[in-house]
């Protein structure tokens, strides 16, 4: 019989960490904790095949799970000394979700389940306590019916500020037992009139529902979205963790926390945290009341820290902090509660933190012997170093402060202010910056938060959900900024006898918690530290090199910066769209016959020779590796009746005969029409030109340098083997008139981009005639799918969704289609020339998951943007690495 339900705590524990994928994270890492001696109130958890069951049975449990959820509800009775539902003495229970990756704020939780009007009085009794029982209670009415009965949590809001208001207090904690008892009456009448039926009295059916509806959670919208922008699988499933309560909220020797062992923002080796007195833990993580720091250190004038109010329980928290880090060997996000003195642990898993944290502590973690190198290199995820990688506010650059809060995630953006998450998603897919602003933001926000440069919120502290989503994102977020009031009707903030509107500029510092008044200045990163520890760690074990897709100085000089090792992709058209050389380029392309094509090449030889000199001096001796011209030629023609007058002009012909040639060239589908090598093998003195200006180039920085260069010219487009033998013949025989003339010698290499099904279908024909691959995976992905890359963002998103593609092939490599006529290319490619060097110069060369395929077929180098070199080499690491984690504690 399948086990479904897994048990921990009071010595009797059937989990372990490596149960992720079945017990989620949560669920894992209880019965982890229980089994080294840390104090866990026991529990049970629901496994994740269940979910699995629960959605492909029309949400019906399978058969035998109500059995073990009883048995398993006793062992915790047992160990209590308490039964569920008895009137007198009752076992309360909470009920979280537990995936096996770390999703805050996007499931649901209930807490305090077991109450009903009968025993909430015996909780009373037992505890002695009539003002925590019903505040317990109404707790609870108030998260089951939200979570459970879809009832709108603002309704019970105002019921609370209505109480507050005819008692004359402002915070919850000066409501009375009587209060909290009224507050609990008109909460159960209002979910009787919102939802036609009493509020359900049973526990047993309270327990059958909350798991219900944290099985349902596992595809609500704010889950589905969270799913999608980290690429976790919907099938994975959600565990349900069911564990005895224990109460924050008793009086002022309770308490509940979160806490990281390590500063979630900097990596600082600091104890870092929160807590609130006389609280549950959705008090902390809801942002509805500010929390207190866990430490004196940290606390500010007018604060009481845990190590004062607290301080065996802040004791007992430190050693437990201790001996985390040292048996999971990574920092640890941390969830506890403090009844009575007695410290008790209610979670843990490796904590979220900024990019610049995750360095950090990696770098450190190895030093301090924790881990080993390696394993420091496996723990960065290299789409992260993104966020090291934009601006930070300009030091000398002129501001108006406007507000102040806490400095939730590093980073700086400006944007316009907007109110709600639909208006910054609606704003920004019309790319403008926006900035969310909220007095607090909810797991509904997240697809508004994605889309909003940076953050603000007036509630809240550093473990707030804001504060936790943002730094995952890597959005600059100011939190708990209580000097600026909002108002939501008005569309305005406002701070010091000053106002912004909805639409008006602002200004986050996300590293001081600064906001300004309009748009300030930035810089651009560096990369030092910590960063280039790792990248040094990174390029000992990395086997494939990464080079930059670059063709200016500036992306010459920045892909240097960044570490490239040379470049994988120039692609010489992007050269000829300068105002100066498209006349020149549009007269070569307009003219009737060779001579006049020969008389415009001729103007733009200096500029490509130029380009080429500029490029081989910056990169200094390393691969250059230029593409011949490729785009159709309507990229370049004239648009409108002035620029068709202007190249007429130019080449003494008339208007009307322009147009006939422009007609003459017009294409039904020019990216499988004239382009490419078919150019060069129609107009030979395109690509002959082109040869020219690179051997020339090279000829002379290798004077100037006294360093040989050695230009890697490769060929568009090459379906044939054919057509790469006469387009490499023209190439040859130009190398030989230019090193004729000047009596030396250059080295060179000739390519071919394989971009076609075709050719990676006969790769083993066309390695005859090549010394190198490239693969264009763009054109290679379009030509396989018969996709336009730009009309398939039409649909492709609804693909995506709906399960049909696992990920934006224009994104991440096919590996399945796309990836196979790869393989197929390099094993035959190799079979005709066993040491061909082989790369990539699409997009994908920058995507992690498709630089992990390139190593396991054996590429010699990925080609990407500049600004994605770090996270080429980073990657290229990690699958050299390979997947499996080295720890070494």
């Amino acid at each position: 019989m399948t086990q479904w339900v897994y048990s921990f705590g009071a010595g009797h524990n059937e989990g372990r960490a490596d149960m992720k994928n079945l017990l989620g994270g949560k669920g894992a890492n209880l019965a982890e904790m229980a089994s080294i001696g840390l104090p866990v109130p026991p529990g049970f958890t629901i496994t994740t095949e269940v979910c699995t069951a629960f959605y492909k049975n029309n949400r019906a449990h399978p058969a035998g799970l109500n059995a073990q959820v009883q048995a398993a509800l006793a062992r915790i009775e047992s160990a209590v000394g308490r039964k569920f539902g008895d009137p007198n003495d009752p076992l309360l229970v909470s009920v979280r979700s537990g995936a096996r990756v770390s999703m805050p704020g996007m499931m649901d939780t209930v807490l305090n389940l077991g109450l009903n009007s009968e025993t909430v009085a015996g909780l009373a009794n037992s505890s002695g306590d009539a003002r925590f029982a019903w505040d317990s209670f109404r707790r609870f009415i108030q998260m089951f019916s939200s979570v459970v009965l879809g009832v709108d949590h603002h309704r019970f809001e105002e019921i609370i500020e209505t109480v507050k208001l005819d008692q004359g207090v402002n915070e919850d904690t000066a409501l009375t037992a009587e209060d909290w008892q009224r507050v609990a009456d008109e909460y159960l009448a209002m979910v009787e009139q919102e939802t036609g039926k009493p509020f359900p009295q049973s526990p047993a059916d309270q327990l059958w529902a909350a798991i219900g509806a944290v099985f349902g959670s596992w595809m609500n919208p704010r889950a589905n979205t969270y799913r999608r922008l980290h690429d976790i699988p919907a099938d994975w499933g959600t565990a349900v963790n069911v564990q005895a309560m224990v109460f924050g909220n008793m009086g002022e020797d309770c308490a509940t926390g979160v806490c990281f062992t390590r500063d979630p923002s900097t990596g600082e080796n600091l104890f870092y945290g929160e807590f609130l007195v006389n609280a549950q833990g959705e008090d902390v993580v809801a942002g509805i009341r500010t929390p207190q720091p866990l430490s004196r250190a940290r606390a500010k004038p007018g604060e009481v820290s845990m190590e004062e109010a607290l301080p065996e329980a802040y004791a007992a928290l430190c050693r437990v902090r201790e001996t985390l880090e040292r048996h999971y060997a990574d920092m640890q996000d941390i969830e506890f509660t403090v009844q009575q003195n007695k410290l008790y642990m209610l979670q843990t898993r490796n904590g979220k933190r900024t990019t610049a944290a995750s360095l950090r502590i990696a770098v450190d973690m190895a030093t301090e012997g924790l881990i080993s190198e390696q394993e420091a290199v496996k723990r960065v995820n290299p789409q992260a170093l993104d966020q090291l990688l934009h601006p930070t506010l300009d030091p000398n650059a002129p501001r108006t402060p406007f507000g102040r809060g806490l400095p939730a995630s590093p980073g700086a953006a400006s944007g316009a202010v907007v109110f709600s998450a639909d208006d910054a998603e609606m704003r920004a897919a019309k790319g403008e910056s926006v900035i969310l602003v909220r007095i607090e933001t909810s797991p509904e926000d997240i697809h508004g938060m994605h889309a909003a440069r940076g953050i603000l919120t007036t509630r809240g502290g550093m473990t707030s959900h804001a504060a936790v989503v943002a730094r995952g994102m890597g959005r600059p977020c100011v939190a708990g900024a209580g000097g600026i009031q909002v108002d939501y009707g008005a569309r305005t903030l406002s701070a010091g006898g000053r106002t912004i509107r909805g639409g008006e500029m602002i200004t986050l510092d996300g590293g001081t918690g600064e906001v300004f008044v309009g748009t300030v200045a930035t810089v651009e990163p560096s990369m030092s530290g910590d960063f280039a520890t790792l990248m040094v760690w990174a390029d000992r074990v990395r086997r494939m090199r990464v080079r930059a897709n670059a063709e200016t100085p500036l992306d010459a000089e920045t892909a240097r910066k960044f570490g490239a090792e040379g470049i994988g992709l120039c692609r010489t058209e992007h050269m000829f769209f300068a105002p100066e050389r498209i006349g020149a380029v549009r007269q070569m392309i307009m003219a009737q016959d060779e001579r006049g094509r020969r008389i415009a090449l001729e103007k733009l030889l200096p500029f490509q020779r130029q380009d080429f000199v500029e490029l081989f001096r910056i990169m200094a001796g390393m691969p250059v590796t230029i593409r011949l011209l490729d785009p159709p030629l309507h990229e370049f023609l004239p648009h409108g009746d002035a620029e068709i007058a202007e190249v007429a002009e130019a080449l003494g012909q008339d208007v009307e005969s322009m147009r006939r040639r422009a007609a003459e060239l017009a294409e039904a589908n020019p990216m499988l029409g004239h382009r490419g090598c078919r150019l060069g093998i129609s107009y030979p003195e395109i690509y002959e030109m082109q040869a020219r200006a690179i051997f020339e180039a090279a000829l002379h920085v290798a004077q100037e340098t006294g360093e040989p260069v050695v230009p890697e010219i490769m060929i568009p487009l090459v379906s044939i083997r054919r057509e790469l033998e006469i387009t490499r013949a023209q190439v040859e025989r130009v190398a030989r008139e230019v090193l004729q003339s000047t009596g030396t010698t250059l080295e060179y290499t000739v390519g071919t981009m394989i971009e076609l099904p075709r050719a990676a279908l006969t790769a083993d024909r066309i390695a005859e005639v090549a010394d190198f691959f490239s693969f264009g995976t763009n054109d290679l992905t379009q030509t396989t799918f018969g996709l336009s890359r730009d009309d398939a963002g039409k649909f492709l998103p609804h693909y995506v969704e709906a399960g049909i593609l696992p990920k934006d092939p224009f994104v991440s490599l096919d590996t399945e289609g796309v990836g196979a006529l790869v393989r197929i290319a390099v094993e035959r490619g190799r079979q005709t020339k066993p040491h061909l060097k082989l790369g990539i110069c699409g997009e994908h060369g920058g995507d992690p998951a498709s630089i992990a395929f390139c190593e396991s077929v054996g590429l010699d180098y990925v080609s990407c943007s500049p600004y994605r070199v770090p996270v080429a080499r980073l990657a290229a690491a990690q699958a050299a690495l390979g997947a499996t984690p080295d720890r070494t504690a």
